[in-house]
């Protein structure tokens, strides 16, 4: 039997895509497929293996920004597209503290 691979973190990024007039918008049209793609090659490039980035469906945050969730523990996070935000969250991923900038929510 095959073992399993076996991830310390699994890291979700919502890609759906709604009607463009729809009032909560998208993660789609803010670029979430390009900001998942760059996350997990900082992710690789920090030499983190044991990471997993996933595209998902909808997270139901659409209206807060690119929607990210990370299990186990369940840390949710609005990935803004820009580089410094990325390596920050990466930075977490790594070990280091939650990227408490990018939180979502209050």
């Amino acid at each position: 039997m095959a073992s399993l691979e076996t991830f310390r973190l699994h890291a979700f990024v919502c890609s759906n895509q709604r009607a463009p007039n729809h009032p909560r918008g998208c993660c789609a049209d803010k670029n979430s497929l390009d900001i998942m793609t760059r996350l997990k090659r900082a992710a690789r490039a920090a030499g983190i293996d044991d990471v997993r980035v996933n595209k998902s469906g909808c997270l139901d945050h659409c209206e807060s920004g690119v929607s990210c969730v990370v299990y186990p523990a369940g840390v949710w996070y609005t990935i803004p597209d820009d580089d410094a935000a990325i390596a920050r969250i990466v930075e977490h991923f790594a070990g280091g503290e939650v990227a408490t900038d990018f939180l979502m929510g209050d």
